[in-house]
């Protein structure tokens, strides 16, 4: 967790990285970055070897004779590897993640039986009464069957448990912790979210999107240590990875501990902050009195959520599930209410970034971005992961970006036939229709709920080898894009995707110096070995922020 402390640029790099020794008449003001394979982003200059810094800008990109223009520079040698400009990761739940590494992990749990004892394992040392959260378990690992309290409840006796699926859109709760909300067999589901039950009509335990809301309301706050040790492990996971720059879907509570992290200098990577469109108001009137914040803690845009996912079956297609023909999934609101708080936000001028996971409410929130006209605002659909063929034009036409998380294609793809049979799989993750069809392709995590690794989404992007194995020439290959396509999902266009390509995206003068020294040149190994290609140095602003031991 302490990896990535803060370092200067006059620091000795070991390894792979050499920095000259500095001597007492050198201008420590200036950086030169030499012998790089350096892949700019800048389609006129998309190669150089020499990268110039000074303060927290790139003032020069060239050749080697840029050397001699600044002859007292400080040195970094990146001996031919390859820099790209830092990785912006377009769609984080940054604290989410964050306690996913300080707390029980049943992600890798592939059987029942390996779920029950991990958590056996993690509770029987907790004090009596305190919460078990975290999880992101997935039940297709073990067959596709969901959990049930009745498996915790025994080794879990003394704690209520909490434990999210790793989409986020439905969570495990043990009996405690369904006494402790006062859910019971009798409980209505909330509008927008389902409480599941047995065959019998008895709760077991799994709540789906806004039911979730039944435990969430009862949650205890975390104390200011757990919430600082959670902070700091995130930031030191996004900074080990490359990743420069999130932008963050979270609530409007969270914003103090940005703010908290930022003045007690603990906010290493650049944010994007997009609370829920509920808080338009109050953003815009932060937004008046205080502006849109500086270059390490930004506002100006809000987050909706439409329906739920793939995996929990929440999300809103046309059609019934194929292995759940009783629904079709729902969306968690009336679209006359989505219209008139996406109206509103657009009103105040806030950036929308609009949820949308089924092929009905992707094109549900297209009309709405069509009637309200948001051409040149830059309006997002966060993950547009089923899509109609009606759908992949209207992106372009529209003006609106496709923000997508393409390691969930190698994952859903595991699966996702299944759940929707093979025609509709024509418009799943349509990353090479979307490009065909000039949109702006914008690429991310989703972290938590897939990891904050923005190589291992070049990876999915580049092949669509589902983690299973079963995909070795990819799922869906007909949508396989380029590395440099992906890499400029990462980069150049998340820089557009967050209003900020005046100040980063591309290696070139006038930008701040945001960048990543990779350990192997994805543009020339061979594309399955991108995922395992390991981060040498995270820069962000001229700094230091991570070296590899």
């Amino acid at each position: 967790m302490k990896r990535f402390l803060l370092m200067s640029c006059l620091v000795f790099l070991s390894a792979c990285i050499h920095q000259d020794k500095i001597t007492p008449d050198q201008d420590s003001n200036f950086l030169l970055i030499t012998n790089a394979n350096a892949w700019t982003g800048n389609t006129s200059q998309p190669w150089v070897s020499t990268i110039a810094i000074k303060d927290n800008r790139i003032v020069a990109t060239g050749n080697d004779a840029l050397v001699d223009q600044y002859p007292l520079a400080s040195v970094i040698d990146a001996q031919g590897q390859l820099v790209l400009p830092g990785f912006i990761d377009n769609h984080t739940h940054f604290m989410d993640g964050a306690a996913s590494l300080v707390s029980v992990d049943t992600f890798s749990a592939k059987s029942k039986e390996a779920f029950v004892n991990t958590l056996a394992d993690f509770a029987k040392d907790l004090p009596v009464g305190e919460w078990i959260t975290g999880g992101l378990w997935d039940h297709e690992t073990w067959g596709g069957e969901l959990p049930q309290r009745i498996w915790i409840d025994e080794v879990t006796s003394d704690n209520p448990v909490f434990l999210l699926r790793m989409d986020g859109h439905m969570a495990l709760a043990n009996t405690a912790t369904m006494e402790l909300a006062g859910v019971t067999d009798n409980t209505p589901d909330p509008e927008g979210g389902l409480i599941v039950r047995d065959e019998n009509g008895r709760a077991t335990g799994v709540l789906k999107d806004n039911a979730m809301n039944l435990v969430f309301d009862i949650l205890p706050e975390l104390s200011d240590e757990k919430i600082t040790t959670m902070f700091d492990a995130g930031i030191a996971e996004g900074l080990q990875n490359g990743v420069t720059q999130i932008h963050n879907m979270s609530n409007w509570d969270n914003i103090a501990i940005f703010e908290k992290a930022k003045a007690e200098g603990r906010l290493k990577i650049r944010t994007y902050y997009f609370p829920h469109i509920s808080e338009r108001h109050r953003l815009a009137k932060r937004i008046e009195e205080q502006g849109r914040g500086d270059k390490w803690l930004r506002f100006g845009g809000v987050k909706e959520l439409v329906d739920g996912s793939l995996g929990s079956t929440t999300a809103w297609f046309y059609d019934p599930y194929t292995d759940a023909p009783e629904t079709n999934g729902f969306p968690l609101m009336t679209m006359e209410s989505l219209r008139q708080s996406i109206q509103e936000a657009h009103d105040y001028g806030l950036q929308l970034a609009i949820h949308g996971i089924g092929d009905q409410t992707n094109d549900e929130i297209l009309s709405i971005f069509e009637e309200i006209n948001v051409k040149g605002h830059r309006a997002r659909i966060e993950h547009a992961q089923h899509l109609s063929d009606n759908a992949i034009t209207r992106f372009a036409e529209l003006d609106v970006i496709p923000s997508m998380h393409p390691y969930h294609a190698i994952d859903d793809g595991r699966w996702a036939e299944k759940r929707i049979g093979a025609e509709r799989l024509n418009g799943t993750y349509a990353f090479k229709s979307l490009l065909d069809a000039n949109a702006v392709l914008s690429f991310g995590s989703d972290w938590s709920v897939a990891p904050l690794h923005p190589l291992s989404g070049i990876y999915a992007a580049v092949t669509r080898r589902t983690l299973d194995g079963k995909n070795p020439s990819g799922w869906v290959p007909e949508q396989k894009i380029s590395v440099e396509q992906a890499v400029r999902a990462y980069t150049v266009n998340n820089a557009w995707s967050g209003k900020q390509e005046q100040d980063l995206g591309t290696l070139e003068a006038g930008k701040l110096a945001d960048l990543v020294i990779l350990g192997d040149n994805i543009f020339e190994i061979p594309p399955e070995q991108i995922m395992d290609t390991k981060v040498k140095l995270t820069m962000i602003g001229g700094r230091i922020m991570y070296q590899s031991d």
